[in-house]
């Protein structure tokens, strides 16, 4: 039996299919003199289940890559496929809550975009709600919450999609240390427990080794893999523990060579 996280392999022992592929996807961005390379060539599997971190400098791509897996945009040319019969769920930065709505509001708009019933809508709700430990705010409105709980609700509002894809673009970038470090916590007990696939966009390498089975470095623009090494640090973790923060110095020491590689 695979660990939470892990890949599934078949009793056959041959690998899964991917969750996420991407095989040599290019992306540009306009046209003739005011083309930019966003993404060159840029290959990448990411097997069911598994936590995979981005990192890289600004500008390399990173966000560009969600939108693409999300099918917000397409790519220039490559190939991109995500299993499952449901398009992969994406959380941003900002928890972009209704002020004018509840948090159950919130929270119900992606079922009753899918055309649930009330009845079953209202079950739902109060279960993803449990999940990120907000019952008990469900008629409140999104001023009423701290930064740390609308990025709860956002999250209860992204797993109501019921994508087996979790896409996550810096979540949680603007959150003080405390509230961060709790809220990877709520969201490595859910990935473990739902068995989503997650691929997790930071500029915060010890976030990367904190949360990651696996941290993949883009390099700078255009935005190919230039490094990736599997986090081994067993779980839980602690995000200032002494294993979490040598990985990080091993990734940030191949990020600054890509970023002096570039500015070269």
């Amino acid at each position: 039996m695979s660990s939470p996280g892990s890949a599934a392999v078949p009793e056959s022992g041959a690998t899964a299919p991917a969750a996420v592929a991407l095989d040599g996807v290019t992306k540009v961005h306009g046209r003739g003199s005011a083309a930019v390379l966003a993404l060159d060539n840029l290959t990448l599997d990411v097997p069911p289940g598994e936590f995979v971190c981005l990192v890289g400098a600004s500008g390399c791509g990173k966000s560009t890559l969600l939108s693409l897996v999300a099918g917000l945009d397409k790519p220039t040319s490559g190939r991109i496929a995500v299993a499952g019969d449901r398009p992969p769920a994406l959380m941003f930065q900002e928890p972009a809550l209704f002020p004018w709505s509840t948090v159950a509001g919130n929270v119900g708009l992606p079922l009753r975009l899918r055309g649930i019933r009330r009845a079953e809508r209202r079950v739902r709700v109060a279960e993803l709600l449990a999940a990120v430990h907000l019952a008990e705010f469900a008629k409140r409105r999104p001023h009423e919450l701290s930064g740390g709980m609308r990025h709860r609700v956002a999250l209860a509002r992204t797993l109501g999609l019921d994508s087996p894809v979790l896409l996550m673009d810096e979540p949680f970038g603007a959150l003080d240390a405390m509230t961060r470090d709790l809220l990877h916590d709520e969201l490595e007990r859910l990935w473990q427990r739902r068995g989503l696939t997650v691929l997790f966009v930071t500029h915060n390498v010890r976030e990367a080794a904190r949360l990651g089975d696996r941290i993949v470095l883009l390099s700078s623009r255009p935005g190919r893999v230039s490094y990736e090494t599997r986090v081994t640090v067993p779980r839980p973790r602690r995000i200032d523990s002494p294993q979490v923060a040598e990985v990080a110095a091993r990734v940030t020491d191949r990020l600054r060579a890509e970023v002096g590689r570039h500015g070269q």
